[in-house]
């Protein structure tokens, strides 16, 4: 993107066909939602949680860990406003890290 000065005046110079795209949709609260219930059912986190009752040996810190940044994540992005549409982006989420 540019800017520049012509006669006094300010005005962008980008193309005019970016202004002129149909308004994005809203992105809902429950979106944010799904999408963190889908990382942790990547994570397999149901499982480890059953696992966790059954036997009564606690799950892996890591997963423990991840899944509550997760959690803080979606509780976050759903407190933007407008929320982002590219909310989805791993920019946004947390990385499990794996040794």
């Amino acid at each position: 993107m540019r800017f520049a000065e012509i006669e006094g005046s300010r005005e962008w110079t980008e193309p005019n066909w970016q202004r002129s795209q149909a308004a994005p949709v809203a992105v809902l609260v429950e979106d944010v939602e799904a999408e963190a219930r889908r990382r942790l059912r990547a994570i397999k986190l149901h499982e480890w949680r059953t696992r966790e009752f059954i036997t009564g040996q606690p799950m892996p810190d890591d997963v423990r860990h991840f899944a509550l940044q997760v959690e803080f994540a979606a509780t976050a992005i759903s407190r933007l406003s407008p929320i982002p549409q590219d909310f989805d982006s791993d920019v946004y989420w947390p990385k499990l890290w794996t040794r």
